[in-house]
């Protein structure tokens, strides 16, 4: 064949004899080997040897295969030439992968052409910004796939997902890895499973995987309308209006189901804006509604929002700039001044997005505050979107109120008014993917409701979500449970914080804290922030995520999640956190400062109350401990 590998013989099909080089040297002149039969069912002559002709297919074809390879690569590390309209710029590829330029195969250069590279390029460069690989040989081309799909619209490259990647690289185990990495950048309610398994144990029939509940396998496994069964839809229209302390009620046929709040959210993105247009994001929000606008750079920042709004959408988000000299609250002042921006850069808004409870603050938005929104956004004549997936994690006074209850007390228009909502936060049922869109907007129920038909919930999850919101006894234990369990959880962390002198938000929702590390801070930038966070990333091995993730005006705060992890993990990472202070003792808030300041700070209040052993943990260290807790 003439191959790379040499003179690269076949044998017949009916000889099964096999190859052996002559010498390692020369691997191009393998030796014939003698046929020794396995079995009866081939018989060739007993002399028979292997022969140099090219006859067995699959042979040829494999040695041609890895001819072609070996071509490809002999190619992309050969002089090409990429072109630009009229002009043409020569030099060398050195890689071949999501090329933003067309290449074509460079043609011979004369003996007296050399490479043309500008003496600022030391490396080889790329002209064209349309990537499209013209030819690299007329039988081997490659085809570019979607830019949505190949541009940095996920976020994964985020600091919030790096601290994710370090985790899973190396997880903290009690005995596997107890030095690895502790997971405190995940939001997720793992404080009340107890509950959940003794009613699962309970009612066997709610799964169909059981003797109990297999007679309605067959027809739960079978299609079902993407309206979603009418038991699971009322049950969750239910469980919402218990969750809102049955002030307000929730209409059946207007839940609209999707995968997870991701889903949801991109739903309505999806129904209210066409891409280029803009919705009002107050700061810091969720890492995962990707791609904001940066006035001050005039550049994109990431976050997990903007994934969820933006990466497949189009649309376009505009931060509502909140600060904490009012502890982040949001300000019809802010409002306007993000509206005039957006308008000044020719966006059209269609709508605000306001998370209540707040993810990352671990507050809520008051009455006061609420009808403020109601009535910007009825001014405007633009949506209001309310998520509200952390509503029944709200663990002390002040009580949440939906969005839901003020459209009650003030008039708008019901039209613009839409609420996310999902299983994830306030059951910890993440992995079943219950994503909700309630609107009251007709026209946006039917279109959500033909968009749902893209990301489901199953039916199995729709029976078993179904069984276990219906039953009013384990509702009410489970979310009166919840919220106990979560009130000394919070308290205990945040007391242990404040012994070596970190404050936080005060808060009184979600599962996560907003840490304040300001004074850690070696300058009051972006990059002393991410340079702390690396240090506590890499050395204290605890993934927390940084403010600037959250797009967060003020460097120094983080987000850390408190209630996804059992008892002892908790105190290894509080042992960790006082390790870390007691290196920094010079740079710790006093206390008293802090007391002083106008941003309310979560200190420790009655130590005799927390110190009492209905807030201690099993694996409490003594009261005299400064060890640390941080939440998500």
């Amino acid at each position: 064949m003439g191959s790379w590998l040499g003179d690269l013989p076949s044998f017949d099909p009916h000889n099964f004899s096999q190859l052996r080089p002559s010498a390692h040297s020369d691997l191009s002149k393998p030796a014939p080997v003698t046929y020794h039969p396995t079995h009866n069912r081939t018989l060739p002559p007993p002399d028979q040897v292997i022969t140099t002709e090219a006859k067995n297919i699959l042979i040829r074809s494999f040695y041609q295969q890895a001819e072609e390879k070996t071509r490809v690569i002999q190619l992309v590390c050969c002089p090409i030439w990429f072109t630009s309209g009229e002009t043409h710029a020569r030099g060398t590829c050195f890689e071949i992968g999501n090329l933003d330029a067309t290449v074509v195969q460079r043609p011979k250069l004369g003996p007296h052409e050399e490479a043309i590279v500008p003496a600022a390029q030391s490396q080889p460069f790329l002209v064209n910004h349309k990537a499209k690989i013209h030819s690299l040989q007329s039988e081997t081309k490659m085809v570019a796939i979607s830019k949505i799909a190949t541009g940095n619209g996920h976020g994964e490259n985020s600091p919030y997902f790096d601290g994710w990647k370090a985790y899973e690289a190396n997880p903290f185990h009690p005995t596997d890895r107890p030095d690895g990495v502790i997971q405190m950048g995940l939001a997720e309610n793992q404080l009340c499973f107890s509950l959940i398994k003794k009613w699962v144990m309970q009612h066997p029939e709610a799964s169909l995987c059981s003797v109990e509940g297999v007679d309605r396998f067959k027809e739960t496994a079978l299609f079902q309308d993407y309206h979603g069964m009418p038991e699971f839809r009322q049950a969750v229209a239910k469980f919402m209006g218990k969750v809102r302390g049955d002030r307000v009620k929730f209409d059946p046929d207007r839940i609209v189901m999707s995968g997870g709040a991701t889903g949801a959210h991109e739903m309505v993105a999806f129904c209210l804006a066409d891409p280029g247009e803009a919705f009002l994001v107050p700061t810091p929000y969720y890492p995962g509604f990707r791609k904001s606008i940066n006035y001050s750079k005039l550049s994109p920042s990431i976050c997990r929002f903007d994934r969820d709004l933006r990466w497949r959408t189009g649309v376009q988000l505009v931060p509502v700039v909140c600060e904490s000299w009012n502890n982040f609250k949001i300000t019809r002042n802010a409002l306007e001044a993000a509206y005039e921006k957006a308008t000044e850069a020719n966006l059209r808004v269609k709508g605000l997005l306001i998370t209540n409870p707040s993810n990352p603050l671990g507050t809520i938005l008051d009455r006061e505050t609420l009808r403020s929104v109601v009535k910007f956004i009825d001014e405007k004549n633009i949506h209001l979107i309310g998520d509200e997936i952390y509503a029944a994690t709200v663990f002390m006074e002040p009580e949440f109120v939906s969005i839901s209850e003020i459209i009650e007390e003030v008039e708008c228009n019901r039209d613009l008014i839409h609420i996310v909502y999902s299983l994830s936060k306030d059951m910890g049922f993440p992995g079943f993917r219950v994503g909700i869109v309630y609107s009251y907007n007709d026209a946006v129920v039917s279109c959500a409701r033909k968009m749902s038909s893209f990301g489901l919930v199953s039916s199995q999850t729709q029976h078993l979500i179904a069984s276990m919101l219906s039953d009013d006894e384990f509702v009410d234990s489970f979310i009166a449970e919840s919220k106990d369990q979560l009130s000394k959880r919070h308290k205990y962390f945040t007391w242990n914080l404040s012994q070596v002198g970190i404050g936080s938000l005060k808060s009184n929702a979600g599962l996560f804290i907003w840490m304040d590390l300001r004074k850690l801070l070696k300058e009051k930038t972006f990059e002393a922030e991410m340079d702390l966070w690396r240090v506590i990333i890499n050395e204290v091995k605890l993934n927390v995520s940084p403010g600037s993730s959250f797009h967060c005006n003020e460097p120094g705060w983080f987000r850390v999640c408190f209630a996804n992890m059992d008892d002892h993990t908790m105190e290894v990472a509080l042992s960790r956190i006082r390790t870390f202070m007691l290196k920094h003792n010079d740079a710790m808030v006093p206390r008293k400062l802090c007391r002083r300041s106008s941003l309310k700070l979560s200190f420790s209040q009655r130590r005799d109350d927390l110190m009492s052993p209905s807030i201690m943990s099993p694996h409490s260290p003594i009261p005299q401990s400064p060890l640390v807790r941080a939440r998500t």
